[in-house]
């Protein structure tokens, strides 16, 4: 595994973004983790975060495309955190755009901030992470309503792992439905194996226990490649 996986691995449990014990998701299902993206607060936390979002998005992507599209609102600041690293990194401009939740009729007019999008953009769709791709799901039609765009694909920051809507991963799901590429920094398979029995702050997070139930979890709600 690269070595800025490992240190994202890190970076989310350092943050309290990613947390292991009994939980009860929206979905009712109970998991033995939860992730919680909004616990990045502060400002080196984004800066680090961008770095993540950039150098897994140039490794799976490249550097050919145009806009980084955030949807509202978690995708918003991961959009101005990923573009501002991508310049950093690799020299490259990439314009961001998100979607507003409402159009505004006033000032800066539509549904979008940032940039704009214009015929023959190629875009990258930005998201913490995707569990149902609901948000896709409003997400694609409002840039396809915008511009002649192609959409080159969706970077997440976590692949669960778990079934979608069907038997597949909500990720495979997506580039079914869509035709476009899909991925994540890393995925929960990768989580799981790495931090077995590795102390983090000098704790270990994923014990035999907690590796075990993470297993059993999987074993109901596991996506089928």
């Amino acid at each position: 595994m690269e070595q800025y996986k490992e240190e994202f691995i890190n970076f989310m449990v350092e943050s309290d973004v990613l947390k292991f014990g009994d939980f009860t998701l929206k979905s009712g299902r109970k998991s033995p983790f939860f992730m919680n993206a909004g616990a990045y607060v502060t400002g080196y936390q984004l800066m680090k975060l961008g770095e993540y979002y950039a150098k897994a998005i140039h490794d799976r992507f490249g550097d050919d495309f145009d806009v980084l599209f955030g949807p509202a609102y978690k995708g918003i600041p991961l959009s101005v955190a990923t573009v501002i690293a991508f310049s950093k990194l690799y020299g490259k401009e990439i314009r961001y755009c998100s979607n507003r939740k409402e159009v505004k009729d006033h000032g800066d007019v539509g549904i979008l901030l940032g940039s704009k999008l214009k015929d023959g953009d190629r875009v990258v769709i930005i998201e913490d992470v995707t569990t149902s791709g609901k948000s896709i799901e409003e997400t694609f039609p409002i840039i396809k309503a915008q511009a002649d765009v192609e959409i080159k694909g969706l970077m997440v920051s976590l692949n669960r792992c778990e079934r979608g809507k069907g038997e597949k991963s909500a990720l495979d799901e997506i580039k079914d439905l869509y035709g476009f590429d899909t991925a994540a920094i890393v995925s929960m398979a990768e989580v799981k194996e790495y931090l077995h029995n590795r102390e983090v702050n000098g704790r270990v997070v994923i014990t035999d226990e907690i590796y075990a139930a993470i297993g059993a979890y999987y074993e109901e709600y596991g996506a089928k490649a």
